[in-house]
């Protein structure tokens, strides 16, 4: 600063427009660094907007899938489910036994799980699943698509698949007939009838003493288990034995806790097997267990 502006009295007044100056740059720099920040700001809130459509669109495509799906759960429903016995069964198999058509038009097969012949799978299309979901069963359907029905039969017999003019379905498959054998095995209680068609004549059963849920105190755990499997075992073995005493050439349906007739089934060459809940006085819970075992599952599909 010259000695002349001292003198005019400039001097204050540059110094002052040099502070202005220096506040101004100040102000321009924070201006600029602030609009650069703006600009990042719009940037990261169109990024984010941008992500959100996306989320959106593909929770709406999900949604949209989950409905399609849902709506083809509700749709894939037998178009009929009953359960059947005794005389109600008699007439259903009576009624399907009459069905009449062309030559290799009905298809008669026995379908096991996980199992579904080929023809039957282009025949029934999507509805296969609903076979799926029924077998293990015996399958009757046409060619035509008029009739489509799964019957659980309780002896589950063997049919290779058959086109005929008629189903091949016999009674027996479904009803008791001639003389048999019904053998209710429990791990506590066995009963055992030899029957004429729907009549017993002749019976033997008996209880064996099984401890029952270990308790705490008394016996450890281990030992517990060992007593009472030791009791299974010869409560078994005595069921075994009252089998093999009247068995003869009759057919034997072992029936009860799963088990408790898995070995026996095996060892006795048994027709057949079923897992039912029946409880009471041995006599009383082999009824219940006959009446259990000769029911059928009826599916529509």
């Amino acid at each position: 600063m010259s000695r002349l502006d001292e003198w005019l009295g400039r001097a204050p007044l540059k110094a002052e427009i040099d502070e202005l100056e220096d506040e101004l740059e100040r102000q321009r720099e924070r201006y600029e660094a602030e609009s650069e920040r703006r600009k990042e700001a719009v940037s990261a809130r169109q990024r984010a907007q941008e992500t959100v459509n996306r989320l959106e669109d593909r929770i709406a495509q999900l949604e949209g899938e989950l409905a399609r799906v849902d709506e083809d759960e509700r749709t894939l429903e037998p178009r009929r489910r009953e359960t059947i016995r005794g005389d109600r069964i008699e007439a259903v198999i009576d009624r399907i036994r009459s069905l009449r058509s062309d030559p290799e038009s009905i298809l008669t097969a026995s379908v096991e799980p996980g199992s579904v012949p080929d023809d039957v799978e282009s025949l029934l299309g999507e509805r296969a699943q609903l076979l799926r979901e029924a077998a293990p069963c015996l399958l009757v359907c046409d060619d035509a698509g008029i009739v489509s029905v799964a019957l659980e039969s309780p002896i589950e017999p063997t049919v290779e698949p058959t086109w005929a003019d008629r189903p091949r379905l016999e009674r027996e498959w479904f009803r008791p007939h001639g003389t048999h054998l019904v053998a209710l095995v429990r791990a506590d209680l066995f009963a055992l009838g030899r029957y004429d068609g729907t009549e017993r004549v002749d019976y033997v059963g008996f209880e064996s003493d099984v401890k029952g849920a270990h308790s705490k105190g008394g016996f450890s755990q281990a030992r517990f288990e060992r007593i009472r499997d030791g009791q299974i075992d010869d409560h078994l073995d005595a069921a075994r034995a009252s089998i093999e005493d009247v068995r003869e050439d009759e057919p034997l349906y072992l029936v009860g806790q799963r088990d408790a007739i898995g070995e026996l089934a095996e060892e006795l060459d048994a027709d057949a097997t079923s897992t039912v809940d029946a409880t009471g006085s041995p006599e009383s819970a082999l009824g219940d267990a006959v009446y259990s075992f000769w029911t059928t599952e009826l599916v529509v599909l």
